[in-house]
């Protein structure tokens, strides 16, 4: 495909040479643990760069977990695994407030939301209104308890995994939760000389032995450096034209919303920056626009309250974007 640099009158200093070293061992240490999945390593980077959460929909078993606690560990970042089931509560993601007799007051316990990086682990077989629980923090990064916001730690990331919507005890996510999620990938199943070596050692699973690459404030450095990425207005006029084909496509009867633009755009100019770049080119956008997008729409072929599958929505995106031209 075509590939296009933006001029840059000025451009922003280098991204410090320590931080991008840094970077790169941290995708390499994930890797390590993560086996046979650099590509989806490097999507959840850019998602987390970009300050987005991430959705995986997959089989069991394909090491959802393993890349959450990867990342935890690599990153050094305080975790929390939330079981979700049929019968969690909201106050048991959030919190609760408990009276305490001998102070006279209400003090409130903080859930396990109160991390760096919460996951989610098998958020669809939880009732949409303890889903809903996270729409606040997603969006906002606090949470709202009897009438008073308490801001969630920096950074805040959630990694939610999910199993496909056929699987028994499964409840389908809104859309507006959908939305918040700024990704949507798989893991798939590892290449087979992979597996092999899975399936044989047995102490291939060391996440309490990874060593810490990166600190928080590094991070939040370095998401904030996402917003120094050069996009011109060529690029610009590219992501506007994808998303708008998505709401006139024939074949979606629901389209990207404004939120999914401004999310591709952020995540085109994380992924800049994990290539070392300080402006976008079209493949920035290109490359990202079915795990930005494809969760996000709904195919017009099917009946009410079908919910297509993963592949079928990801395929009817992908035929969308393939026929907005690319800018030379």
């Amino acid at each position: 495909m075509n590939v296009l640099r933006s001029p840059i009158a000025d451009p922003p200093a280098p991204l410090d040479s320590d931080l991008a070293a840094a970077l790169a061992r941290a995708q390499q240490q994930v890797n390590s643990v993560v086996l046979g999945k650099s590509p989806r390593v490097r999507l959840a980077f850019a998602c987390f760069l970009a300050g987005g959460h991430l959705l995986i929909e997959d089989l069991p078993g394909v090491g959802k977990t393993t890349l959450a606690h990867a990342l935890a560990a690599t990153l050094h970042l305080s975790f929390q695994r939330i079981q979700f089931t049929s019968d969690l509560l909201p106050s048991d993601i959030i919190g609760v407030s408990v009276y305490e007799r001998e102070r006279g007051e209400f003090k409130f316990h903080p859930g396990p939301l109160f991390a760096q990086l919460v996951l989610a682990d098998e958020i669809n077989r939880a009732t949409p209104k303890t889903q809903s629980a996270l729409l606040e923090a997603m969006a906002e990064q606090q949470v709202t308890v009897d009438g008073q916001s308490r801001a969630l730690p920096a950074p805040f990331f959630v990694v939610a995994t999910q199993n496909p919507q056929d699987f028994a005890g499964t409840y389908q996510l809104p859309e507006s939760q959908l939305d918040r999620f700024m990704m949507r990938l798989r893991i798939g199943y590892p290449p087979p000389h992979v597996e092999t070596r899975l399936m044989l050692d047995p102490d291939y699973d060391r996440i309490e032995a990874v060593p810490v690459v990166l600190d928080p404030q590094s991070l939040v450095s370095m998401q904030r450096e996402v917003d120094r990425i050069s996009t011109d207005g060529a690029l610009g006029a590219y992501l506007q034209a994808l998303v708008t084909a998505t709401r006139s496509a024939p074949a979606l009867s629901l389209g990207a919303s404004t939120r999914a633009g401004m999310n591709l755009s952020r995540a085109a100019r994380a992924r800049a920056l994990l290539h070392g770049r300080h402006y976008c080119i079209a493949d920035d956008i290109h490359s990202l626009a079915v795990p930005l997008l494809a969760h996000r729409v709904r195919l017009a072929s099917h009946a009410e309250g079908y919910v297509p599958s993963r592949d079928e929505a990801e395929t009817a995106v992908r035929e969308v974007v393939s026929r907005v031209p690319v800018p030379l």
